[in-house]
């Protein structure tokens, strides 16, 4: 294949000297410094797809990026993220300068043992951006130059193409690999759930939908038809006029603590927003006063898990099932789960690989980042098991009842990654079911105030966190200010870590009043700009 590939590369060139990095979310920048990472994430997919001898996906998206950037994530065979040896891979291949490519993909051929004459197929999906079109049919390019068959999906959320290639590589027993399938799976579980709710009226069958300006919202669309009226849409940033993720998305609203711009917020009325590419959501009301009220991930996992824990008691099925969190989640939801329901709660550093990775760890796993990104892991145990009662007519009411409605929760989840459509359609059915409404949901509990802030280091990594990411290891004498700064506080927690991409840290303090959580914030602040080598002025208190 070296001759295709030089030629091909050849129409993909890079840039010389520009360095990129595969990370969390895979590789981002601004659209233009793309090109020949696409083309060379094509080629990696096609060796991916040879070595697993299994269909692979490569997501072109920025999720929720502003709309002149890009980027490419890949997805391994059961839909989940590629592991950190292919992620080094990737960096690998992106950075190596024109002339010395071929010698550079002869070298994962050579340390992976790769059989060049193994098929190979790759799946290709892309967002909305302007920039998606050229930049997946690079992508394209590359697996055809090795030879390797592609499927080109167009426009899909990033969670729609992690499903795809899930179908494809359980022979379709996780359902069909089209968009078509993928809305009959979630849309008839959905209907059959929503028919245990008893006289729901059309008002509550009304939310309002944030799409982003994304993929997400000409998703919604096509799916609507598939929902025979049981859920009533409003969708709003469908993408006609406005920018992508501009004063709208799932992280506008989350950082900016409001609703996004051009969004009619009736009192009380349930609303909702996606990120760009569809694989988070959070959900706020306005109150009678105008006040408004966001219902992040904590929120999220707390609803879901408790609705999960009361059709396990009611069914009779002995499963465990736990929420993973990370150190950001609210310390009222952790003692709300520990304490009342009585559920077990991990924490695990932050970062979705790592969340994923602990629930699967249970017979159920329920995680949910505070960003709105999450969803719930069944074990092929608990599944089974599920499914066998359903079957069983030889039980009461009751249990088969129960029994029902979690195997059509199990079909509404999708369990790869997590997805806002899918996350919309379970929490609109357990509202339904559990008739509540958005502020009864919301007053499960109430969040300690919080407050996070940045503090600009010299170098992050004198920072060496443990318990994940709760105790600070370095610099010596830094948790033990912690420690003792948080004693002046009621009901008060305070952690630090570094962050993932800049020379900054990130503080995170909540207490029992916004004035505390603000204090004690700035007071960490403080600690850390004196033992870890702040740089530019002392952090000014916020009041």
């Amino acid at each position: 294949y070296d001759s295709e590939v030089s030629k091909q590369s050849g129409l993909h060139p890079k840039p010389a000297g520009l360095v990129l990095q595969y990370g969390t979310a895979g590789f981002r920048t601004n659209a233009k410094q793309l090109d020949h990472i696409m083309f060379r994430m094509g080629l990696l997919a096609t060796l991916r797809s040879k070595k697993t001898k299994a269909t692979i996906g490569v997501m072109v998206t920025a999720s929720h990026n502003p709309e002149e950037d890009n980027g490419v994530k890949l997805v391994d065979p059961m839909g989940e993220m590629v592991t950190p040896t292919w992620e080094g891979y990737a960096t690998q291949l992106a950075n190596a300068e024109q002339e010395d490519l071929l010698a550079a993909l002869q070298d994962i051929i050579k340390k992976e043992a790769i059989n060049m004459s193994q098929e190979a197929n790759v799946f290709v999906g892309k967002d909305t951006r302007s920039s998606s079109a050229s930049l997946s049919q690079a992508v394209l390019d590359g697996v055809s130059a090795l030879g390797g068959h592609s499927k080109d999906y167009g426009l899909v959320t990033t969670p729609q193409l992690h499903y795809m290639v899930c179908c494809q590589n359980t022979q379709c027993k996780y359902g069909e690999a089209t968009v078509e399938g993928y809305y009959k799976k979630l849309c008839q579980a959905f209907i059959q759930l929503t028919k245990n709710a008893s006289n729901c009226t059309d008002d509550q069958k009304h939310l309002t939908v944030d799409g982003a300006n994304g993929i997400g919202a000409l998703k919604v669309r096509e799916m609507e038809s598939h929902l025979k009226r049981e859920l009533h849409i409003s969708l709003f940033n469908d993408g006609s006029k406005g920018k992508l993720n501009h004063q709208c998305g799932a992280d506008f609203v989350k950082v900016q603590q409001k609703p996004p711009t051009g969004i009619k917020m009736n009192p009380g009325e349930r609303c909702c927003s996606f990120d760009g590419d569809a694989d988070r959501i959070v959900y706020y009301y306005a109150d009678s006063e105008g006040q408004f009220h966001l219902l992040d991930g904590d929120k999220i996992a707390t609803l879901i898990s408790t609705f999960l824990k009361e059709l396990l008691t009611q069914a009779g099925l002995d499963l465990e099932i736990a929420v993973v969190q990370t150190a950001y989640a609210n310390g009222s939801s952790t003692n709300y789960l520990e304490d009342t329901m009585k559920v077990i709660v991990r924490c695990t550093k932050t970062g979705v690989k790592h969340l994923h990775h602990a629930a699967q760890e249970f017979d159920i796993g329920v995680y949910f980042e505070a960003n709105g990104h999450g969803t719930v892991l069944f074990s092929k145990a608990a599944e089974e098991k599920i499914q066998r009662l359903a079957e069983n007519s030889s039980i009461n009411d009751e249990r088969k009842r129960a029994a029902l409605l979690l195997q059509n929760t199990v079909n509404v989840i999708n369990q790869t990654v997590g997805d806002a459509i899918s996350d919309m359609l379970l929490i609109e059915a357990i509202l339904a079911i559990k008739g509540m409404t958005i502020q009864q949901w919301d007053a499960i509990y109430s969040d300690l105030p919080n407050r996070q802030l940045k503090v600009k280091v010299s170098d992050r990594r004198v920072i060496d966190t443990t318990d994940a990411e709760r105790r600070a290891v370095s610099p010596a004498g830094l948790q033990e200010a912690i420690d003792s700064l948080v004693k002046n506080y009621r009901e008060a927690r305070s952690f630090v870590r570094p962050s993932g991409t800049e020379d900054v840290v990130r503080v995170y303090a909540e207490a029992e009043t916004q004035e505390s959580a603000d204090a004690l914030a700035h007071d960490v602040s403080l600690a850390v700009y004196r033992l870890a080598g702040g740089v530019g002025g002392e952090p000014k208190p916020l009041h």
